[in-house]
């Protein structure tokens, strides 16, 4: 059993980079499927695809890399609020990844945003995740 299903997806992402692969499989949710829809919005992975078999569905990603260093495009990810802790942000102490260049996934009353989208929509939420 999972205790934490989004730290579980963070660390397939990160373990399958750091191995080389290509393909990574993850068992699917509401809240990883929106999170795989920003990832592959902003470029950090070449595509997804969402399976509807067994009881909760699957999740293929498509990792992207360089194409000269074969370095993966995601250099890191952070897992900022965990079920022990919960980590809120206010939109006017929103932080910023890398000085802007980074993406910080927030869970707001409008659904998960990126952190530009949460400060244009003038609300905060749970931080869930950095990404850069």
């Amino acid at each position: 059993m999972v205790t934490d299903p989004i730290a579980d997806y963070l660390t397939r992402i990160r373990n399958a980079q750091l191995a080389g692969h290509k393909i990574v499989d993850i068992p699917a949710s509401k809240m990883k499927k929106k999170i795989t829809e920003i990832l592959f919005e902003y470029g950090y992975i070449l595509q997804y695809k969402f399976f509807e078999e067994g009881p909760q569905g699957t999740i293929k990603i498509a990792l992207k890399y360089d194409a000269e260093t074969r370095r993966p495009a995601i250099r890191e990810v952070i897992r900022i609020s965990r079920p022990g802790l919960r980590k809120y942000s206010h939109v006017e102490s929103i932080p910023r990844v890398k000085n802007g260049l980074g993406l910080a996934i927030l869970s707001t009353s409008k659904g998960l945003l990126t952190d530009k989208q949460a400060r244009e929509m003038n609300v905060g939420g749970e931080v869930i995740c950095y990404v850069s």
